[in-house]
């Protein structure tokens, strides 16, 4: 059994606490009130938009050390929904593994919605989580807690390939706002 910490509340985190939760691990949600409360978890799940990581990492990197950290986030510039704001040629969870050296950094959770997450399916097939770090143990940990919880899980390769990860869920987002795909939609491995 893993002991999960959920930075952000939200629906995507609550979606992921719910899986977590159901292939039989331990999980506690933190929101933006909860900066008093320790983050207590092995694996760490930041549920959070792209902006508010920065003060993610100046309140909790001492915390965050030792730990897997997951980057859940899709870094677009929200005022346009016409760019990825992290450069070409780097990623968020790029970024992270900069500010962290001391955590292991993955990828995952972008390419879905949490109604994905929360249903097990995209559409008509299961739900993909696409898992992308360095380390592979730290992604064992988290395909193991993604699989007991009902949802596919597969290694997308090295954190490199974060950047095609966000790519891809940009364009999801963008297709969903557009009303192009279905929010209870995406995309999915056959």
């Amino acid at each position: 059994m893993t002991h999960v910490s959920i930075i952000g509340s939200g629906n995507m985190g609550q979606a992921i606490a719910a899986v977590v939760a159901k292939g039989g691990n331990t999980v506690e949600l933190f929101n933006s009130t909860d900066k008093d409360k320790e983050v207590t978890g092995e694996l760490v799940i930041l549920a959070t938009p792209y902006p508010a990581y920065q003060q993610i990492v100046a309140d909790r990197a001492e915390q965050l050390a030792g730990k897997v950290v997951v980057d859940i986030s899709n870094p677009l510039n929200f005022e346009t929904f016409d760019s990825l704001v992290v450069p070409a040629d780097g990623s968020a969870a790029a970024e992270l593994a900069e500010q962290l050296p001391d955590s292991t950094v993955l990828k995952a959770f972008n390419t879905n919605f949490a109604a994905t997450v929360a249903s097990g399916t995209a559409g008509e097939v299961p739900t993909t989580v696409l898992i992308a770090g360095d380390d592979a143990e730290a992604k064992a940990l988290l395909a193991g807690i993604v699989s007991a919880g009902g949802l596919k899980a597969v290694d997308a390769g090295s954190l490199k390939r974060a950047r095609e990860l966000e790519a891809i869920g940009f364009l999801q987002l963008t297709l969903a706002v557009g009303e192009k795909t279905p929010w209870t939609g995406g995309f999915g491995l056959a």
